[in-house]
């Protein structure tokens, strides 16, 4: 049955949250999705709710699938469909009413990450023309008072200026430069061969960015304030490297796709 598509402004907040969190029921990584997380998603990543997309099947709301735009390009921030009605071609919609809509936006380029073990996902973003750009890593590493504190604490904007010059690779959607930009909280921390931007929520160190040589220093400078969470590392990146060094968990491996609508 071909599923009714709709803008996913035509819910309210809570209940795209409550459908965000039913769609990924069951998923690789337990994903459950408050208003306020939806909200923080929205606001954060540029995701456009007008633009994003709802499936339903005889009145009822089966799937959803997100978009964000930053000028020409546009990212994919989650697609989902509901147990009972996977595997019937609703992705599949969803995904190509998305594109369609950016290409009506003049995007060029839609990204996309799949985890490793998503291969229904990944074979279908494979036929629909993505193409893997790199995989990318998420790290958490645990709390260590113990840690020795080199690092020094800079401003913040210093911090993002150096890591613009520092940096040798476009940074995933979720850490990118526009990102930040809508941060607020956020702190710089440097050593002389590298720079780290993040922010802290109770004992939680959340690493925004991180550029240079030396992210050792940087990564047991911050686990001394509370358990290190990275996203989307490359897993060439040297943070990778001394994430896997300091004996931090790799949570998961994604693909890094994009399709070029050019």
């Amino acid at each position: 049955m071909t599923p009714e598509l709709r803008p996913a402004a035509s819910l309210d907040p809570a209940a795209l949250a409550a459908l965000f969190t039913a769609a990924y029921a069951g998923y690789v990584i337990p994903i459950e999705i408050t208003e306020a997380q939806l909200r923080f998603m929205v606001d954060t990543f540029d995701i456009r709710l007008a633009d994003s997309r709802v499936a339903s099947i005889e009145g009822e709301d089966v799937g959803l699938a997100n978009l964000a735009v930053r000028g020409e390009d546009a990212w994919i921030g989650g697609v989902g469909v509901l147990p009972s009605h996977r595997r019937s071609g609703i992705a599949e919609a969803l995904m190509h009413a998305l594109q369609d809509v950016a290409r009506g936006l003049g995007v060029h380029r839609i990204w996309l990450e799949v985890i490793e073990q998503n291969d229904g996902a990944f074979r279908l973003y494979e036929k629909l023309g993505y193409e893997i750009t790199r995989w990318v890593d998420v790290w958490s590493l645990p709390k260590d008072e113990g840690a020795e504190r080199t690092a020094r604490e800079v401003a913040v904007g210093f911090a993002r200026a150096r890591i613009r010059d520092l940096r040798t690779a476009q940074e995933p959607w979720q850490r990118a430069d526009a990102t930040l930009d809508h941060l607020e909280q956020l702190r710089g921390l440097e050593t002389d061969g590298g720079t780290a931007v993040f922010s802290v929520t109770g004992e939680n160190v959340a690493v925004w960015q991180i550029a240079g040589d030396t992210p050792d220093e940087l990564l047991e400078t911050l686990r001394a304030q509370g358990a290190v969470n990275a996203l989307n590392v490359p897993e060439d990146d040297p943070a990778s490297a001394a994430f896997r060094r300091l004996g931090a968990r790799l949570v998961v491996r994604q693909r890094e796709m994009v399709l070029d609508l050019a």
